[in-house]
């Protein structure tokens, strides 16, 4: 008996220790699913300590708890408790230096002229004009230079990318008198899955409705559900929007941003990874308000970028966040095309314009969690996890059917200068994930 508990014991140390491998080295079958299943392996591995206790086999009962504090590690991190301390503290103090250097990265921006960017009214959803647009209005502004064709290309770099993301959140829009064209201080988002656009429309508009929601990320979107989210009232609660470009390399369905508030750019695909596009959406925030009106043309909108922005982070006056929904492939369609698509990602935080001093938020189902070596190299990269920071335990997401188990693949990622708060999941009909909410205070 002796011999099979420490065997147990052995066999489960070397699976927690999957998640140790270097980021990438995961991509292969059945390696995703082994360490997605990681945080419940603390059950069994609790039960047969008991037994060894009773057995009063001593030194396998405590290899077996050592086994399954292991086996927990990352999901201990959801209370801000860690057996890593030491790391823990690498990984508090990491923001910090980020937030702060912002100041002297400023310095490069700076000039004596102004910049101004002309956004020609023909370029507006010049590429959007699909079936699903005759349900919708839009008010999407793309740059001429880095719009939607450039940014949608499956060929495109990563720099191409990180471009078209720079020229999205430094893009101010247009002045108007309705309040609405500013994001508020506090503001609350959700993401869902819609399960090939099954997830039930209705319910989805309850939601926003009650929750207050401001930008809506939805993943696995069809034609379908976009008419039935209109015919339910979306446009009225929340009327701007940009959709990725239907594939047929979709991973379930394209992926899609809702906003209440007039988006200063916006683009289909923010970054190019092997899955469904990454649509963006840049909003200026109330700190801008007090700007001067833009100056239009006859020939289209004029546009101009702030040139010497202030020394502190919550006062620039151009200062924006960037929102974008995102849906990497399963383990299933491809383990490379998954880890590259998770590790793709990451491109975002490079953007000059979110090193500077905007942030970037993206939402979606991740298809990963916190013990998979590719999500926590997402985080290194420059990204906080909305549940993971509020540290009150973990918003599991999947499998909606069941109650338990189920793990954390929705997430709600972030740059500095946020502070979330009330992180939730919830279930909506018809769908196999389980919706993500987070208030998200401006720092």
């Amino acid at each position: 008996m002796t011999t099979i508990l420490g065997t147990v014991a052995i066999i489960a140390l070397l699976w927690t220790a999957l998640s140790a491998l270097p980021a990438g080295l995961e991509a292969r079958m059945p390696l995703p699913y082994m360490i997605a299943l990681t945080p419940l392996l603390w059950v069994p591995l609790v039960v047969l300590a008991a037994f060894a206790a009773w057995q009063r086999e001593w030194s396998v009962m405590s290899l077996l708890i050592v086994a399954a504090l292991f086996a927990s590690s990352h999901r201990l991190n959801y209370w801000g408790t860690s057996i890593d301390p030491a790391g823990k503290r690498k990984e508090s103090h990491r923001e910090t230096p980020r937030e702060t250097s912002a100041n002297t990265q400023n310095i490069n921006n700076s000039s004596n002229t102004d910049t101004t960017v002309t956004v020609s009214s023909s370029t507006i959803d010049a590429n959007r004009e699909t079936s699903r647009e005759t349900y919708v209005n839009t008010h999407n502004i793309s740059d001429p230079n880095a719009g939607p064709s450039a940014a949608a290309s499956s060929s495109g770099t990563a720099s191409t990318s990180r471009e078209a993301l720079d020229a999205a959140s430094n893009l101010s829009s247009k002045a108007s008198e309705s309040t609405r064209t500013t994001l508020p201080t506090q503001f609350t988002v959700m993401t869902l899955n819609c399960r090939y656009g099954r997830a039930d429309a209705n319910d989805i508009i309850a939601n926003i409705r009650k929750r207050g929601i401001s930008v809506l990320a939805l993943q696995e979107v069809t034609d379908e559900l976009i008419a039935r989210l209109t015919e339910a009232g979306l446009n009225e609660l929340l009327p701007y929007h940009q959709f990725g470009e239907a594939k047929d390399t979709d991973n379930g369905g394209f992926n899609v941003l809702y906003s209440a508030y007039e988006p200063g750019a916006s683009v289909p695909n923010v970054v190019s990874i092997p899955a469904a596009d990454v649509p963006a959406i840049t909003l200026r925030i109330a700190d801008q308000a007090k700007m001067p009106p833009a100056s239009t043309s006859t020939n289209g909108t004029t546009i101009r970028i702030a040139a010497n922005p202030s020394t502190t982070t919550q006062a620039h006056p151009d200062r924006t966040i960037t929102f974008c929904s995102a849906h990497p492939k399963s383990p299933m369609r491809g383990c490379a095309d998954w880890s590259a698509g998770i590790l793709g990602l990451r491109e975002i935080t490079k953007a000059r314009s979110i090193a500077h001093h905007n942030i970037a938020v993206v939402m979606g189902d991740l298809n990963s969690s916190t013990d998979h070596p590719s999500f926590r190299a997402l985080l290194k990269s420059g990204f906080k996890d909305a549940s993971l920071t509020q540290a009150a335990g973990p918003n599991l997401t999947f499998p909606r059917w069941l109650k338990w188990p189920r793990i954390e693949l929705d997430h709600v990622l972030f740059t500095p200068g946020v502070r979330p708060s009330q992180v939730k999941s919830f279930e909506i009909k018809d769908t196999d994930h389980l919706a993500l909410v987070a208030t998200l205070a401006l720092r």
